[in-house]
């Protein structure tokens, strides 16, 4: 049986697909066959993702690839993904999380970011914390894939720049990172570190019972219920991390509003993912409310 795998042609996206065509591959019968494209997010470059229509252009042309049966499966880094998903192409299966941290990076020969020059980051979220982190660093955006990114700091155009350590550590690039940042100073993507496997309906999922994570699936289902009940998408300033604590699941979510940055966190039953993500949304609401 040949499974076709749908990915987008960056080097970590092809590494990430990689990943799950690694696990097909033990299944006996199985022919996993990658197939890369390139999305609108891809191409549109001189302008920032909620410029243009949010990450959700990464996903577009994947979708309508898996819609005509182009390809079976599509890989994604789950943090990428839409809030909502279409109804006709499910998620059917998210790896094991890799370290969510995010991770600063420094021009080489550097021990701290060069005075004068911006701080790069690709979301909101990371600039929404960044400058209590770095006081007196302006903050701007920077685009393109992880090594298109790294080029721009080594030409000097950054001091620093700060990525997701998943994606430096699966490119096999962790030594960049000069700091990690505990999720207490900068909180996480929600599913930062998590992979998605989409299909269509009538997929077989118990062909990705080696690749999906029960653990990562209910932190997934907490984060992105918090950031999808505040109205946010993956491009919002909201970030959220939840980690199991027994039968619990501790839930901290970050938000940046007209009323101002808010941080708060909930712990609820671990098989009540989505309930614990809206009781969060809903007391940034209230705090929002009463000018908390």
């Amino acid at each position: 049986m040949k499974i076709r795998i749908g990915s987008r042609e960056s080097r970590l996206a092809v590494i990430q697909a990689e990943l799950l065509i690694r696990e097909l591959r033990k299944i006996p019968g199985v022919e996993p066959e990658l197939v890369t494209m390139k999305t609108t997010g891809d191409r549109i470059l001189d302008r920032t993702l909620d410029q243009v229509g949010g990450k959700g252009l990464f996903v577009k042309e994947l979708d309508a690839a898996l819609r005509e049966g182009r390809v079976d499966l599509t890989v994604h880094s789950m943090k990428d993904l839409p809030a909502e998903l279409p109804e006709d192409l499910p998620l059917l299966a998210v790896s094991r999380r890799e370290d969510p941290r995010d991770a600063l990076v420094l021009p080489a020969g550097r021990s701290a970011p060069e005075p004068g020059k911006p701080l790069g980051c690709a979301s909101q979220r990371r600039a929404a914390q960044l400058p209590a982190l770095f006081p007196g660093f302006a903050v701007r955006p920077v685009r393109g894939n992880v090594l298109t990114r790294l080029e721009k700091l080594d030409r000097g155009e950054y001091g620093a720049l700060v990525l997701a350590l998943a994606g430096l550590r699966r490119l096999g690039l962790e030594g960049r990172a000069s700091r990690l940042f505990p999720a207490e100073e900068l909180l996480p993507a929600a599913c930062q570190g998590i992979l998605a496997v989409q299909g269509r309906r009538d997929f077989d999922r118990a062909l990705l019972a080696g690749f999906h994570d029960a653990e990562a699936a209910l932190a997934a289902r907490a984060e992105r219920a918090f950031v999808r009940a505040l109205g946010g998408g993956c491009s919002a300033p909201a970030a959220a991390y939840a980690v199991r604590e027994g039968g619990l699941l501790f839930l901290r979510g970050f938000d940046k509003g007209p009323d101002g940055v808010w941080k708060g966190g909930l712990r609820g039953p671990a098989e009540e993912p989505e309930a614990l993500g809206l009781a969060l949304a809903e007391q940034r609401k209230e705090d929002a409310a009463h000018g908390a």
